[in-house]
Formats: structure tokens, sequence, C-alpha cells
């Protein structure tokens, strides 16, 4: 089922998400309608509070290009935690699905590792680097109540795209070689 996705100014977003304490059909049913709503928004990563829900959960899937490593796999991870970030860092724009018709510069670690369960429950670690790093760390942030709009190397570098066009146009750029 498609959700709606909250906008900023929601106060849900502004919130810090709960722990999951036990993964239930609803956490199922909420993660299968999570990726059902980013793809019908052509996202490529969605939070639980986007959908209004404040748990920690998220889905990421970056379409699969072979100059992204990690892509063309889905990812949904229950209480994820970033557990190491490197130190050499990255600036990239970003947008969001909560935020339509804006993009911003953020500079962010250029790779990370994410402890978290999987849909099952089981315990995963996985090791990102680059895009995916980066979406798992904006996905993350929401988590935590925090947009990237908080993260702007500069105010002026915020600047409005054609709604709908945020995620794709994230998709298509050319990363840099670390």
């Amino acid at each position: 089922m498609v959700r709606e996705i909250r906008k900023i100014g929601d106060p849900v977003l502004r919130r810090k998400a709960r722990k999951v304490e036990k993964i239930s059909k609803e956490t199922q049913k909420l993660l299968d309608d999570m990726l059902e709503t980013m793809r019908a928004r052509n996202g490529v990563g969605l939070a639980a509070p986007q959908v209004g829900v404040l748990q920690r959960a998220l889905v990421v899937e970056i379409e699969a290009n072979e100059k992204i490593a990690g892509s063309g796999v889905t990812y949904a991870l229950i209480n994820p935690e970033i557990v190491r970030r490197s130190q050499e860092s990255w600036t990239d724009q970003e947008g969001c699905l909560s935020i339509p018709g804006w993009r911003g510069e953020v500079e962010r670690p250029w790779s990370v590792v994410v402890k978290a369960l999987d849909r099952q429950g089981k315990r995963i670690r996985l090791e990102a680097e680059g895009w995916v790093a980066r979406v798992l760390q904006h996905e993350i942030d929401h988590l935590e109540g925090v947009l990237f709009i908080d993260k702007l190397i500069a105010p002026d570098r915020l600047w409005r795209v054609e709604e709908g066009k945020e995620e794709e146009t994230a998709q298509e750029m050319v990363l840099p070689t670390p």
C-alpha cells in the first residue's frame, strides 16, 4: 500500500524514532508499504517517520549501476546504527521525498559501517561507500529527526528543482572516486 509521505513542517519528521522491540507482521507490512511508497515516488530511500511511523526502520533501493558500489540491492533495515564513519568525506547534492522540489549540497563521510537487523530479525553488518553510504546516512538521520537541510554546507547551496525529480537527479550523478 502506498502511504502518504509526511512533508517538512510535520512535527513527526523532527521526532526521534523508537527502537523496534519485536519484528511483527505489522513491521513486515510497514517495510513492504515503505518500499512500495518509495518506488511510487521514484525515491532511493525512505525512513519510517516519513510515513508517520516513529519506528527505527528504513528502506533503500538504488537502481543497479556498475558505477555505484552496492546498487541493485534492496535494503530493509531495522534499528540501523552507524558504527563507523570514514575520515574521508565528500560533498554532493541531496534531495528528500519529505522536502519536494528542493536539493542542497551536504558533506558526508565517504563510507560507513552500519549494524542493523534485517527483516527476519537477523543481525547484519553492512559496509557501504559512496552513494549507498550517503543514502544510508540520510535515512538514518531521519530516524533522529534530522533533515538534510540541517546539514547544508551553506544556506545558499539549496535550490529548487522540478518536484518529483529530486531523487532521479541524484541517481544520474557521476560519483567522484575516493
